[in-house]
């Protein structure tokens, strides 16, 4: 226990044999539970855990018996904690990129009530440009900050950490058969946890690499995925949020914006289709799409988003960084 708390760490496993044991091992005394839910692996992560288990009275392994991606894995970590009644539910990796020892300070906030959830911000230290590898350094700074716009939680960094801590309230309320199951479940879950209005809190991590950990992720796959999943779900926010849950007029900006940007589309298709037949632009035509632009710029830049146009150029200015790292 910490604190009168009780703490019960989940661990979603896939082929984690060459550091799940160093995991097991290193997690501290004041944890409770540790609950491994092993993701159909075809290696040997399950026997190794069972193995461990034997020394480790705190072990309760979970097999699935199809892949259900770290979403799937974790939610099933998450309900047997909430069905177990612990305080505090604690997500580590079984890849060893989780400082142990950073997991008081996770606790803390979230022990004493100050939030309803912590998670890990790698970023904050001015070591992590040198730590992390260069395109996934890059590609996270990219998707943090569409992930704050999508989120809505604007002073929260590193989207894509895993190493988070969350009180009873969030295990009991959220349904966590609808997170995403796959790459991006920090991001889905960060949407989920606004649009139920719970606190947020970033804490200063150790970003671990190069311990042998293997990435099974396909950077150019991802960043089309998860651009599809933010855009989808900051517009379901949105509804949920501003106009089922609670009316906020802040829905007929972004409303406003997107009819001005369709507009503004449309008038400049049709300003260069008469440029290139007729040989001349339509005074007509660029004036209207000068201010269909203007008032999509007034409406929309008043929340400070431009979602939509920002999509775009993230998206080429990430595979800009990509093509140049890989050349380099």
């Amino acid at each position: 226990m910490y604190k009168d708390k009780t703490i019960a760490v989940v661990i979603p496993c896939y082929n984690e044999e060459t550091q799940i044991e160093q995991v097991i091992h290193t997690m501290p005394d004041y944890v409770d539970k540790i609950v491994i839910v092993d993701d159909c692996s075809e290696d040997n992560t399950a026997k190794l855990v069972q193995n461990c288990s034997q020394n480790d009275s705190r072990i309760e392994l979970i097999k699935h018996n199809q892949n259900r991606g770290c979403g799937g894995a974790l939610a099933t970590g998450y309900i047997w904690v909430k069905d177990n009644n612990y305080d505090i539910a604690v997500r580590m990796d079984g890849d060893g990129q989780m400082d142990p020892s950073d997991l008081i300070s996770l606790l803390e906030p979230v022990v004493t009530g100050e939030t309803d959830y912590s998670k890990g911000n790698r970023l904050y230290t001015g070591e992590a440009f040198k730590m992390i590898p260069k395109a996934r350094y890059f590609g996270n700074s990219i998707l943090t900050l569409l992930t704050k716009i999508a989120s809505g939680y604007w002073h929260v960094a590193d989207s894509q950490s895993g190493y988070t801590a969350m009180n009873s309230e969030v295990l009991i309320t959220l349904d966590w058969k609808l997170m995403y199951t796959r790459y991006g479940q920090p991001n889905h879950l960060l949407i989920m946890l606004n649009v139920l209005n719970f606190r947020v809190r970033d804490v200063p991590v150790k970003p671990i690499y190069g311990i042998g950990e293997k990435s099974g992720i396909k950077v150019k796959k991802v960043i089309f995925t998860l651009s599809w999943l933010l855009l989808k779900n900051f517009l379901w926010r949105m509804k949920e949020k501003y106009f089922i849950r609670d009316f906020h007029p802040l829905i007929f900006f972004y409303f406003i914006g997107f009819v001005f940007f369709v507009l503004f589309i449309f008038l400049f298709a049709d300003m260069v289709f008469g440029w290139v037949k007729l040989g001349h632009i339509e005074y007509i035509s660029a004036l209207g799409m000068m201010f269909s632009f203007m008032f999509l710029l007034l409406f929309v830049l008043f929340l400070c988003l431009l979602l939509l146009l920002l999509f775009v150029c993230v998206m080429f200015l990430l595979l800009r960084v990509l093509l140049i790292i890989s050349c380099v």
